[in-house]
């Protein structure tokens, strides 16, 4: 691709980083330490950096009743960078490294004391991943299969408002079948420092 975007998280001449996704899933014990909830405030973070931004106001985390964890935001959507042929191309914030956080001894904290690592991480770390894109230029969807696309950029209705809605499957041979609770999530949740109202709710 010509006149890619400047590389500022991530890396854009691939949409997908198999050698990456495969070392997190060969050192799965390390990387799900955390449990359910560390999953959870991965994806959580990038709209709360979107908050500091001013771009997101509100966050909505909902427990499915299979298990299913979905991360809904008002912002401004992933970016995403049209090629000379127009075709549009999502930023690889699933499937490749965020370059801030992976494996840097001076990662960020979350709020559950570990290491910031990035969404790739909780995409290497589930069964499946769905991440729907919705900007003021289109809307976009695109599903994971352990950590790498397993459909084509799928152009959806865009609908009346922006955002992102990353919805993950955690792989029970990793967590386990037990699911994550309201009451585990809600005080981490409540300890990020950000402006941004943010939501749990079951369904």
């Amino acid at each position: 691709m010509n006149n890619l975007p400047p590389v500022t998280t991530h890396e854009w001449s691939a949409e997908s980083d198999a050698a990456h996704i495969a070392a997190i899933r060969a050192d799965a014990a390390r990387y799900s330490r955390g449990g359910l909830v560390h999953l959870v405030l991965e994806v959580v973070a990038y709209p709360v950096d979107e908050a500091e931004a001013g771009t997101t106001n509100r966050v909505l985390v909902t427990l499915h009743a299979d298990g299913s964890i979905s991360v809904e935001d008002n912002g401004r959507g992933t970016n995403v960078f049209f090629d000379d042929n127009g075709k549009p191309v999502v930023k690889p914030i699933m499937a490749t490294r965020d370059l801030r956080f992976f494996d840097k001894p001076e990662a960020e904290q979350l709020p559950d004391g570990l290491p910031r690592t990035g969404m790739s991480v909780v995409a290497a770390l589930s069964t499946w991943l769905t991440h729907e894109n919705r900007r003021l230029d289109g809307a976009w969807l695109r599903r994971y299969n352990h950590g790498l696309p397993d459909s084509e950029l799928t152009e959806i209705e865009a609908g009346p408002h922006t955002g992102t809605v990353v919805h993950f499957q955690p792989d029970p041979a990793l967590f386990g079948d037990q699911p994550l609770t309201k009451e585990e999530l809600v005080p981490l949740l409540a300890a990020f420092t950000t402006d941004a109202t943010i939501e749990v709710r079951t369904v």
